[in-house]
């Protein structure tokens, strides 16, 4: 077999060697658009974090049987032209759930705690001049007593909503498959959600029940110094009503995904006046050593169920 990596930049330097037992394997440190018919002319196996794969590039690679998505996501290939073409396509689900909720209570408790000020205050050795053993400047509060808002309760969401229990907050969710499910946790509609809930995490996958689903009303319901926390799509927030939003209502924002990745340097994120109210990572919550580790086996194994179908 011919195998290809389009983007292993994505992985983070993850070991591909294990994939050298299937076959001759290529690989890329990321792939535009333009080049992929090129790279993978003469390949069987194609696998991509990210790259496109539309019908245009899916009628020019004949050869090309199976797609094995390094992420759980696939909205980056056409699934329906892939199937039509006789084209397998594979992910890994599961992998990174650990990750996504452990950087979920990394973002809030960073902003809760008001880590990025104190941290600062010690760094700059004002403390070392302070008169008092203390420094109480800027108020923080405990998770427990709180109520915690889960935008979408799926195998993420869930562990989210276990960690949050057990750090004392009341935890209701919001189905956005319209569909709820827990007899755990209290179902709320998102306008009731929003306007009760001290902290709120997204952990959804945008869709047409998504897209655009905190847009300025939405986003001016939350009470004013509440704790929004994106890690599903970011597509699902309005990013130019989030940045009013946070300068208005002072509202604390965690965000490991945006609309568009990179970041553009115009987003209007970047222009807000309470800039210690925001924290944005670049995308990283699904991607710790051991859920990069745990992707290359589901991969691996994708591989060898296709090979042995």
């Amino acid at each position: 077999m011919n195998i290809v990596v389009l983007d292993s930049d994505t992985l983070g330097g993850l070991d591909l060697s294990p994939l050298n037992v299937y076959g001759n394997v290529t690989i890329y440190p990321y792939t535009r658009y333009e080049e992929t018919i090129e790279r993978c002319k003469d390949v069987d196996i194609a696998l991509t974090n990210k790259v496109v794969f539309d019908k245009d590039i899916l009628d020019a690679l004949p050869n090309l049987k199976l797609i094995s998505v390094l992420a759980t996501g696939m909205n980056n290939i056409d699934l329906e032209y892939a199937k039509q073409k006789g084209v397998v396509v594979k992910n890994v689900s599961g992998y990174s759930t650990d990750s996504v909720v452990q950087t979920t209570f990394m973002l809030a408790l960073a902003l809760i705690g008001k880590l990025e000020f104190y941290s600062s205050y010690t760094r700059s050795k004002q403390w070392c001049n302070s008169p008092i053993f203390t420094n109480l400047e800027q108020n923080f509060f405990e998770i427990a007593g709180k109520k915690w808002g889960i935008i979408g309760l799926g195998t993420i969401g869930s562990k989210a909503a276990s960690v949050a229990s057990a750090f004392g907050a009341e935890v209701v969710y919001y189905s956005t498959n319209k569909n709820p499910h827990s007899k755990e946790y209290q179902h709320l509609e998102l306008e009731e959600l929003l306007k009760s809930c001290d902290i709120v995490s997204i952990h959804a996958p945008l869709n047409e029940n998504t897209a655009n689903l905190l847009d300025k009303e939405q986003l001016f319901m939350l009470k004013d110094g509440a704790v929004l926390l994106n890690l599903g799509r970011g597509g699902i927030v309005n990013e130019a009503a989030l940045a009013e939003a946070i300068d208005k209502k002072d509202l604390l924002v965690g965000l490991d995904v945006t609309q568009k990745e990179p970041i553009e340097p115009d987003n209007p994120l970047f222009n807000i006046k309470k800039k210690q109210n925001l924290i944005i990572t670049p995308h990283l919550a699904w991607g710790s050593q051991e859920a990069r580790q745990k992707l290359l086996q589901g991969t691996i194994k994708n591989i060898e169920d296709f090979l042995n179908a």
